[in-house]
């Protein structure tokens, strides 16, 4: 299949396309099940990235794997000519959790939720649901001379983040 390079933006938007239909019929294959696409981006200069995630952790052989399943369709359709970079990895510590799927792996870390009014909660992701995540924090009151810590739940609707970082301490 040839893909008419057309405008930039229009060309990104079938290749994003392409990638993410490859991937969905990818991620029927047993090994890879609990794979899911997290992002796909294209840019000007002939680069392709693939954020991909497993329920279960991506590894680096999942990864590698999908790289060449892709790689192979993009060859053989010249989507992005002789020279291009193809990169397929996890989304990594630094990038927001982007889906639902994401957040009960990291129940139990610390993470960094920005409301969508621009307020911040800041605490361990203890619980996960459908319709919202719980954030537990530890809170300092002051009883007389004594300082007191209490935990304090923050049920958080998905419809209100903004985004989630993971915070890694060390």
């Amino acid at each position: 299949m040839r893909i008419y390079r057309g405008k930039t933006s229009n060309f990104q938007a079938v290749i994003n396309e392409h990638i993410e239909r490859l991937l969905a019929e990818k991620f029927q294959e047993e090994a890879f099940a609990d794979c899911f696409l997290i992002e796909v981006k294209s840019g000007t200069n002939q680069k392709l990235e693939v954020f991909v995630d497993s329920d279960s952790g991506i590894t680096f052989e999942k990864c590698q794997q999908i790289s060449r399943y892709l790689e192979q369709y993009i060859d053989e359709n010249n989507w992005l000519g002789e020279h291009y970079t193809l990169e397929v990895s996890s989304p990594g510590v630094s990038r927001p959790l982007a889906q639902y799927r994401q957040y009960p792996r990291n129940i139990g870390r610390t993470v960094e939720v920005t409301l969508q009014n621009g307020s911040l909660c800041k605490g361990t992701l203890s619980a996960v649901s459908p319709e919202h995540i719980i954030v537990t924090e530890e809170v300092k009151t002051r009883e007389g001379k004594k300082t007191k810590k209490e935990k304090v739940e923050t049920v958080i609707p998905f419809s209100h983040i903004h985004k989630t970082v993971v915070k890694i301490s060390f």
